[in-house]
């Protein structure tokens, strides 16, 4: 008898590992406008593992699209991301489940202005001690949003066309539900390589 295997992106796994501990944390946390602002040494680590890890995607996506460049911060990720993907500002992600919605990228309908995650993030991770509240579930949320968005470019951009679909998150823009998958999209006006 032989086994047949598919081996998963390892970002892919990355981000499911990042949604299971986000899920178990909604049996301590009701996932709700009332607690935006809770804060903790949890919510921190997972700010930043989902802050880290959309650093590295985005920097990735960005050497695809431009194989040249040498984009290491959020204002080079933006200026290439938003160059060839337009929509990514009003990217949308939802959490259907606890009827929230999220704009993770929101922030780059202007220029060189990082999201409040990130800036959340870039506190929590550098003085801790004077801006802890910034590891809040509003950010995490919106941080794991983020890195999904870029996820599924990132995946698109590696000739993959379908994954299964998250336990707690929907994307609702670059990728739709067909079937009991996700079919990953790019909406008119994109200027990518892929």
């Amino acid at each position: 008898m032989t086994i047949s295997n598919d081996q998963l992106e390892p970002h892919l796994n990355y981000f499911l590992c990042l949604e299971s501990d986000i899920q178990a944390l909604s049996r301590w946390i009701e996932f709700s406008r009332l607690n935006e602002h809770v804060y903790s040494i949890e919510l921190a680590r997972l700010l930043m593992t989902a802050a880290a890890e959309a650093d590295v995607i985005a920097k990735r996506l960005c050497a695809t699209i431009e194989p040249q460049t040498r984009a290491s911060n959020i204002n080079s990720y933006q200026a290439i991301l938003c160059k060839a993907l337009p929509a990514l500002p009003v990217a949308k992600v939802e959490i259907p489940k606890y009827g929230l919605e999220f704009c993770p990228w929101s922030n780059w309908a202007q220029p060189n202005t990082p999201p409040i995650w990130w800036q959340g993030n870039n506190k929590v991770k550098h003085h801790r001690a004077e801006h802890f509240v910034q590891a809040n579930l509003k950010n995490v949320l919106n941080a794991s949003a983020g890195l999904l968005v870029l996820l599924i470019l990132y995946l698109k951009s590696q000739k993959i066309h379908y994954i299964p679909p998250f336990n707690l998150f929907l994307p609702r823009t670059f990728a739709m539900l067909n079937g009991v998958q996700l079919l990953l999209l790019l909406p008119d006006g994109s200027n990518v390589p892929w």
